[in-house]
């Protein structure tokens, strides 16, 4: 395994644990832990947004690309994202069972769009 693979294996494991952890602590009312959540989530999203950084580094690569392609994928995927999490909050949350496999079967689309935006087709 080259070294920036696993130097990227370990603090995005690092960073999604924390993040995943945070989102729970905040959004779990029986932790009590709203604010605490909040932070440990953040530090979850700053180790990944690192890791993001330091992996173009070894790369070789500019730290930040700022292009038509690139802000619109980034805008893409979190559309997408959020699409499917309002879908599962249908489902979950507000007892809106079809409308919400609806709505998160879009956002599973429009995050399957990505493949081809960022790969492109051959």
């Amino acid at each position: 395994m080259k070294k920036k693979n696993f130097v990227t294996l370990v603090m995005s494991t690092v960073g999604g644990i924390f993040f995943a952890l945070g989102m729970c602590m905040s959004l779990i009312q029986e932790w009590n832990a709203f604010k605490q959540g909040i932070v440990i989530g953040a530090v979850g999203a700053a180790i990944l947004l690192l890791m993001v950084l330091v992996r173009r580094k070894m790369d070789g690569k500019p730290a930040i690309v700022f292009n038509g392609k690139a802000i619109g994928t980034t805008l893409l995927g979190i559309f997408g994202a959020l699409v499917l999490g309002v879908g599962m909050c249908m489902v979950m949350v507000w007892d809106m069972l079809v409308w919400g496999i609806l709505v998160g079967i879009v956002g599973i689309v429009l995050l399957l769009c990505l493949i081809p935006v960022i790969k492109g087709l051959k």
